[in-house]
């Protein structure tokens, strides 16, 4: 089984391109995953994990995503390899997403706050056991 569930910060704004034999847009983008562990008396270490979205996917996330946003992916890990034209052969490993969710709480229009999708989708307990601070004003009706 090939599935992949992160949550992180964007690290630069989607970058938007389209295939040449179909014209299928792809967005790439960065995400910096904090490790859930910390070394006493070392700082906390991220990994930075791109990520490839395709046609309706890649449409939302270039759309909606800006860097330093929090978000999640579900996906699949992706290896792929070409040769430049210098004929030196090259690797990449990336995650393919399948879905994104908004991660960040926000407040709504009306002074009220409003969950993230990512939580919805996998509840309180994943997102109270991230290493991502969740920031609200009231106390979360969950």
């Amino acid at each position: 089984m090939n599935k992949v569930v992160l949550m992180g910060r964007l690290t630069r704004d989607p970058e938007v391109r389209y295939t040449q034999t179909n014209n299928t847009l792809v967005a790439n983008f960065s995400l910096a995953v904090n490790r859930r562990f910390v070394r006493q008396g070392e700082e906390r270490q991220a990994d930075f994990i791109n990520v490839v979205a395709w046609g309706k996917q890649g449409e939302f996330c270039s759309k909606y995503f800006k860097k330093g946003q929090q978000v999640g992916i579900i996906g699949r890990i992706q290896t792929r390899n070409w040769d430049d034209d210098k004929g030196q052969r090259h690797y990449a490993t990336e995650v393919v997403a399948e879905e994104a969710y908004f991660a960040d709480s926000k407040r709504a229009d009306n002074g009220g706050d409003v969950s993230s999708d990512f939580e919805n989708t996998f509840g309180t307990e994943v997102a109270q056991n991230s290493e991502f601070e969740m920031t609200s004003g009231d106390d979360l009706p969950f």
